[in-house]
């Protein structure tokens, strides 16, 4: 099977989102001073970079959002579902033909396969970007999240987008 060419735009952005989140992370642990997570608590300070709206804090999260899904069999659970979901968006990514959903789906098979990375090597997702001082955001994330939610909100922008090309392509066949 031969992969077009935007295909591998994808992968390529999914790489540079795994890239970047284990990069980022790996710099987190290397501030935490230890290798044995277990040592550090959930919600241990790391840096003030914008008090009290930014912070980077250290948080070990076993679960989904919210927590759901947290310890045991849920990891293997969580990590099993991400792949697969990876697996189909890659799939997917091969009968894309649009700049903006190649992007989306490089986007969200990377975050979801940074996170697996976190959940096989530490049993949970090392988050640390923390804008709960807002007061708006009370989550503590990390950049495999924030592609996911970046690539679900393009997914939806695509598909509001073509669906509306498709209506005026459909007016203007109607009126010829």
């Amino acid at each position: 099977m031969r992969i077009p060419r935007i295909t591998w735009a994808a992968y390529g952005f999914a790489l540079t989102i795994i890239v970047l989140d284990q990069l980022t992370k790996a710099w987190v642990l290397t501030r935490l001073g230890t290798t044995d997570l277990s040592l550090i608590p959930n919600g241990f300070p790391l840096a003030d970079v914008w008090p009290p709206y930014f912070r980077l804090t250290y948080l070990l999260n076993d679960g989904v959002s919210f927590g759901l899904l947290g310890g045991g069999a849920g990891r293997w659970l969580l990590s099993i579902f991400s792949v697969g979901v990876a697996g189909l968006l890659a799939w997917w990514a091969t009968r894309a033909d649009r700049r903006l959903l190649i992007t989306a789906i490089g986007l969200v098979m990377g975050g979801a396969l940074g996170n697996v990375i976190d959940r096989l090597r530490f049993g949970g997702v090392v988050d640390f970007l923390d804008f709960s001082g807002t007061g708006v955001f009370p989550w503590v994330f990390n950049i495999a999240d924030s592609a996911i939610t970046i690539g679900v909100i393009l997914l939806i922008v695509d598909a509001f987008l073509s669906e509306r090309q498709g209506r005026e392509v459909g007016l203007a066949n109607e009126k010829s």
